[in-house]
């Protein structure tokens, strides 16, 4: 009986690598193996690097470039060489380059500030919004919106001055300006907020009226409308009727004033019509005034004019204009300058020429 012998698998694995057992040569220079090899790296040298050497590296690159773009922000390659103005008609595009270029002598256009340029240029009389634009390395570029004149107002001193929507002057009207339909008269030339709403009222009270009596046909017939009151709207006609004064009141200014114009029209025939200085509708009725006396009692009145009261402006008003004597002697004030000659004769109280008429 044979016996078996097992042998244990350590004595196996011996076995086989004996059996196929290969001699391999030992590295020259008796150097570690290639596994534990130093990285050189630059971030692994960073990583030994003391933390107080890495701070007082980012602290001297931090000066470095704000030295450096200091130098290069005032450089001459960044001073100002052109300034292109675009969108300016009336407003001067020399005096606003020029503003321009003052306000970046010593920044340059690298650090020039484009915001406050532009809101400095935004504060001239004729310029809406200005913006401002580099273009580098040595131009600026000024785009300007400008206000729009709408209307002519008349000032306290005779000048006639140009005003937009929102009631900023925009100058003095130059020769070769296209005329408007007519001027405003009463403006608040005191400035402040409170002015500038009052301004604002009238501007758009001329616009309302303006585009009535366009309709209507009227304008042609106005030279300038007096608005010191909204409320109290007085019109001073052109040509040959430039010494009457039209006072409408607040309530229906077209109607009001197309009435006006046609009792006007008629009883200018009469041999009291060059003596007529103003036509009130203040209260409902035409009321017709002379610069003096009335009509004689015997003067009969036309058969086609629509019916009216007139009245003497040298004697006393009657109860449907005593309340209006403060504006009645503004008026005269306005008319003073155009009237030359007086009327030498007199008459008695004045009387109503027919009924009056009234409208709503």
């Amino acid at each position: 009986m044979k016996e078996q012998v097992v042998t244990s698998r350590g004595a196996r694995r011996s076995a086989t690598q004996q059996k196929g057992f290969v001699q391999r040569p030992a590295r020259r220079g008796g150097g570690a193996p290639a596994a534990r090899s130093i990285d050189f790296s630059p971030r692994a040298l960073f990583a030994y690097v003391p933390k107080a050497l890495k701070f007082g590296l980012a602290i001297l690159i931090l000066v470095t470039l704000i030295v450096g773009y200091r130098v290069a922000a005032s450089a001459a390659l960044f001073q100002v060489q052109s300034i292109d103005v675009t969108g300016t008609s009336r407003t001067s595009a020399d005096e606003i380059a020029g503003l321009t270029r003052r306000a970046t002598a010593r920044t340059g256009v690298w650090r020039a500030d484009l915001a406050a340029i532009s809101s400095e240029l935004s504060r001239l009389p004729g310029v809406r919004r200005a913006v401002v634009t580099r273009v580098l390395p040595d131009r600026l570029r000024v785009r300007v919106t400008e206000r729009t004149p709408i209307a002519v107002v008349r000032t306290s001193a005779g000048h006639f001055v140009w005003v937009d929507e929102e009631g900023v002057m925009l100058g003095e009207m130059k020769p070769d300006d296209r005329m408007p339909a007519f001027f405003i008269r009463g403006w608040n030339e005191e400035g402040g907020e409170d002015a500038r709403k009052e301004n604002l009222e009238r501007i758009q009270k001329y616009l309302e009226l303006v585009h009535d009596w366009d309709a209507a046909g009227l304008s042609q017939r106005v030279s300038e409308v007096t608005l010191i009151d909204t409320r109290d709207i007085r019109v001073q006609l052109a040509g040959s009727d430039s010494q009457i004064e039209v006072r409408l009141g607040s309530q229906d200014p077209g109607t009001r004033l197309q009435i006006a114009l046609q009792a006007l029209d008629t009883y200018k025939q009469t041999p009291r019509g060059s003596s007529i200085t103003y036509v009130d509708l203040q209260t409902g009725r035409v009321v017709i005034g002379f610069s003096s006396g009335s009509r004689s009692a015997g003067e009969p009145a036309p058969s086609n004019a629509p019916p009216a009261s007139t009245e003497n402006d040298a004697k006393p008003k009657s109860a449907a204009t005593n309340s209006n004597t403060r504006n009645e002697a503004n008026a005269a004030a306005v008319n003073k300058s155009r009237q030359k000659e007086q009327d030498p004769r007199k008459a008695s109280a004045p009387k109503a020429a027919g009924p009056a008429l009234r409208f709503r």
